[in-house]
């Protein structure tokens, strides 16, 4: 498996879902940085389910940070968090274990592995693991920010339903960070929640788009051909489970414009370059270009429903029924905000290095 992340600070994930531990091991942090226990815990109550448009599997999320700092403070070697995981129930899998969810990785998981990467609740590829990417996220979130970079995700639409677009950059992200469910305008959130609901009530699940923006990025930022800022972004989120879909600035309407529609014009403010619009996303040539930096995702409905579909019986190899169990999200969208904040930060904190260099980040 490949579960590390990163060319100059890298990331390491590893847990299963039902295991007694979730964990990541966060390699090249510079010494001497601060690390905030209380933003981190902030940021892992974000992840955590809440009320009726959440499973019911809510973990404390307990953590502990085993390794790298002194007093607080990094100092320069591997820092390892533990999440502990207890509350398991491994039973609600015994009779599916070898019946694959449709659009789940349990099918493509027995094609690599096996039976033996056949483990209940998902295992490794389980929601659950990421909470050591919030965890690891939320250092590198604090990093950006002491350098003058935000990152904000707000929840764009959950199946029809839209919210506003950004405005106020700097007003709009510190609201969002302050949100478990992540949106700009408060009528929308009643609305998406009435979605979510309604989907639950029918034994169903919906999906999503997020939009992220990033803040006080400076232009210079981006490794071509190969290390693309876009394309490493892209690398970090297609890590969140459920992301189908990814575009920045106007994405895919670009192919249906001419280039005086697309083309972002510069001109000088304040002795600082500008665009006029920001189609490409604040990213040219996959280099920031100042601008911040939008981009969408899109999150498919969650695959394991309480409703019975059509599968197959790994053991039997025979066509079967599948009446899901367990306790499981009808929408991800919301908890998905901040594990995308997270994986983007990562992202963005590694490509700096590589601009600035690891004592840059200090």
């Amino acid at each position: 498996m490949k579960n590390s992340f990163g060319n100059n600070i890298t990331v390491t994930i590893f847990g299963e879902s039902h295991g007694e531990y979730i964990g990541a091991v966060l390699d090249g942090i510079p010494s001497g940085i601060a690390v905030d226990t209380d933003f981190i815990k902030k940021q892992l109550d974000k992840r955590r389910p809440h009320g009726t448009i959440s499973t019911s599997r809510a973990e404390e999320d307990n953590f502990k940070i085993i390794s790298g700092l002194n007093g607080g403070i990094t100092c320069g070697t591997p820092l390892c968090i533990l999440v502990e995981n207890s509350n398991i129930r491994s039973k609600d899998y015994e009779n599916t274990i070898l019946k694959p969810r449709p659009s789940h990785a349990d099918y493509s998981l027995f094609c690599k592995y096996g039976q033996e990467g056949i483990l209940p609740g998902g295992g490794h590829s389980s929601g659950r693991i990421t909470v050591a990417l919030v965890a690891v996220g939320a250092i590198a979130l604090s990093v950006l920010k002491s350098k003058g970079i935000f990152i904000g995700t707000h929840i764009k639409q959950i199946g029809d339903i839209k919210d506003r677009e950004f405005a106020d950059l700097t007003s709009d992200i510190d609201n969002l960070n302050d949100m478990k469910f992540a949106v700009l305008d408060e009528k929308a959130k009643e609305k998406m929640m009435e979605k979510i609901n309604s989907a639950k009530s029918q034994n169903d699940s919906i999906g999503g788009v997020l939009e992220t923006v990033i803040s006080g990025l400076p232009a210079g930022v981006g490794e071509p051909w190969f290390d693309s800022l876009e394309g490493v972004i892209s690398h970090a989120v297609f890590s969140v489970p459920g992301v189908k879909g990814i575009e920045f600035g106007a994405g895919f309407s670009v192919g249906l414009m001419q280039g005086s529609e697309a083309n972002d014009e510069f001109f000088y403010e304040n002795g600082e370059v500008r665009t006029k619009t920001n189609n490409s996303g604040g990213i040219l040539g996959g280099i920031s270009n100042g601008q911040p930096v939008v981009f969408r995702t899109a999150l498919k409905p969650t695959p394991t429903i309480s409703k019975e579909q059509d599968t197959v019986d790994l053991k039997e190899k025979i066509n079967a029924k599948l009446l899901a169990t367990g306790r499981h999200d009808p929408c991800i969208v919301h908890r998905a905000r901040v594990v995308t904040d997270s994986v983007t930060a990562l992202a963005v904190l590694d490509m700096l290095c590589e601009k600035y260099g690891r004592d840059g980040l200090k």
